[in-house]
């Protein structure tokens, strides 16, 4: 008889992964799961939910009649990701973990541990899909555009999706959700999580001031006036309009104010007035050094970014330059925030992509170099 394959799933102790095992069950795979342990929680006064979730992950387990072991990650995770996440918020950056621990954990520590525990694929409850070709996997868009994955997904190498499988791909989540109830599993109703996986229900802001304390600065209008203080920049993200302390303000308009630049050198936040404000506007911006999930396009070639989870994808152009990459949006693009990604996509094909290291602006710029600012302008 022909061996059954040997499929490894990251259980989670949701409705994705165990759906994700149950459908290859029914194909016809050996079925294994694991539970990755990731996060050690030595902060105070901070909430963990995964003894909640592990117990959730065993009881789904013995409905579709799979094992279930627990691996620990803790310690690559709190040297791969973790780390980073605090070193980026220090530099003023605003990280997006969850796509380091992709690249680190999911398919970096727990694909080696899999394999050397002879599994012929990792699967995930991801919502994209993989394309196979002679000598690639093209990572294409998740069917149901509201869940889509594929821009957390576009740091791990081709030759790792050989060995990776998304069940969830070409299904909405209504219908992950209607196969959980009709098989009876006991987390079919169970709610998403949302958010950075370590961070879970506990607020964001308390969390990290665990770690990073307080750096106690002023906030500042764009031609540099006083409007009041702030703990610290790594507690805000430009284009952020809720929490920043500083309600409405005497002599002037009742707009919303947003936070338009946080300066690592004097510790100023600097905010400014409607969501409309042509100095929340890039026209581009330079990345890190990109990352192609298989073939790297010619400098100059359209394309389509996403500069965030969930955003519109716009029309672009990339260049590679001197300095880096440059993308050239094809229309000013609101909020673009150095530390979050850079996803290259054409049609519904997630070619790869990069952090962002720094906005490009013309009308920026004119404001930034009037109060000292040195923010590059291209033609």
């Amino acid at each position: 008889m022909k061996k059954q394959k040997k499929v490894i799933v990251g259980i989670s102790g949701g409705v994705d992964s165990a759906v994700t095992a149950l459908l290859l069950k029914s194909a016809g795979y050996d079925v294994q799961g694991i539970f990755m342990k990731n996060w050690t929680n030595n902060a105070p006064n901070i909430e963990c939910t995964s003894e909640e979730d592990f117990i959730d992950a065993e009881r789904v387990c013995d409905q579709i009649g799979i094992p279930l072991h627990l691996a620990n990650f803790s310690s690559d995770y709190w040297d791969k990701v973790f780390k980073k996440f605090l070193s980026d918020h220090n530099e003023g950056l605003t990280p997006n973990p969850d796509i380091l621990c992709n690249k680190e954990i999911k398919f970096g520590a727990f694909l080696d541990y899999c394999l050397e525990t002879g599994a012929d694929y990792i699967a995930t409850g991801h919502y994209a899909r993989l394309c196979a070709e002679e000598e690639s996997v093209k990572l294409l868009r998740g069917v149901d555009s509201t869940k889509d994955q594929s821009y957390f997904l576009h740091q791990v190498n081709g030759l790792d999706l050989h060995k990776s499988i998304f069940p969830l791909g070409e299904l909405t989540k209504n219908q992950v959700r209607s196969i959980a109830k009709d098989n009876g599993l006991i987390n079919a109703e169970k709610k998403d999580s949302v958010g950075i996986c370590f961070i879970g229900k506990n607020n964001y802001n308390d969390f990290i001031s665990n770690f990073l304390g307080k750096k106690p600065g002023t906030i500042v209008d764009e031609s540099g006036i006083k409007l009041g203080e702030h703990q610290g920049l790594m507690y805000f993200t430009l284009g952020q309009r809720q929490g920043i302390g500083i309600g409405g303000v005497k002599g002037r308009d009742q707009d919303s104010w947003y936070v338009a630049h946080k300066d690592q050198l004097t510790n100023e936040l600097i905010v400014v007035q409607g969501g409309d404000n042509p100095l929340l506007f890039s026209d581009g911006c330079y990345t890190e050094d990109m990352h192609w999930i298989n073939m790297e396009i010619e400098s100059g070639s359209d394309c389509e970014v996403q500069i965030r989870y969930q955003s519109d994808p716009i029309k672009a152009k990339i260049f590679k330059t001197s300095k880096g990459n440059r993308i050239d949006f094809c229309e000013p693009i609101s909020a673009v925030t150095p530390g979050q990604s850079a996803v290259i996509y054409q049609k519904d094909e997630c070619l790869g992509g990069a952090v962002i290291k720094e906005r490009i602006s013309k009308k920026y710029y004119s404001w930034a170099d009037n109060r000292g600012y040195n923010y590059e302008v291209y033609e």
